[in-house]
């Protein structure tokens, strides 16, 4: 960089909401590969990041239905959700509102 050049800026967070790290057991459902058993590594009001290394799981784009298990005081509710990005260790989810499902 020479000394004309403007100072570089610091990358922008795009994250909308605070993520909390929380390992929960899920249940992922989709059509094509079933039920997998996966857990989380965050959640946020967005979304949530769930590992699944090793696991066939769908691809970026596709919905999935997602439940936590073990609650206290009966059954978590079923989620839909987007898959919005993979990585090595697992797949970004973002909550899919009522009205747009």
């Amino acid at each position: 960089m020479g000394s004309d050049d403007p100072p570089e800026k610091p990358a922008k967070n795009k994250r909308q909401y605070v993520r909390t790290k929380l390992r929960a057991e899920v249940r992922v459902s989709h059509p094509e590969v079933g039920e997998l058993a996966l857990h989380t590594g965050d959640i946020s009001d967005g979304g949530a990041y769930i590992f699944a290394e090793g696991q066939d799981v769908p691809q970026v784009g596709e919905v999935v239905k997602v439940q936590v298990q073990g609650m206290a005081g009966g059954e978590a509710p079923v989620v839909t959700m987007r898959i919005v990005r993979m990585d090595k260790s697992g797949m970004g989810l973002e909550f899919i509102p009522e009205d747009e499902q």
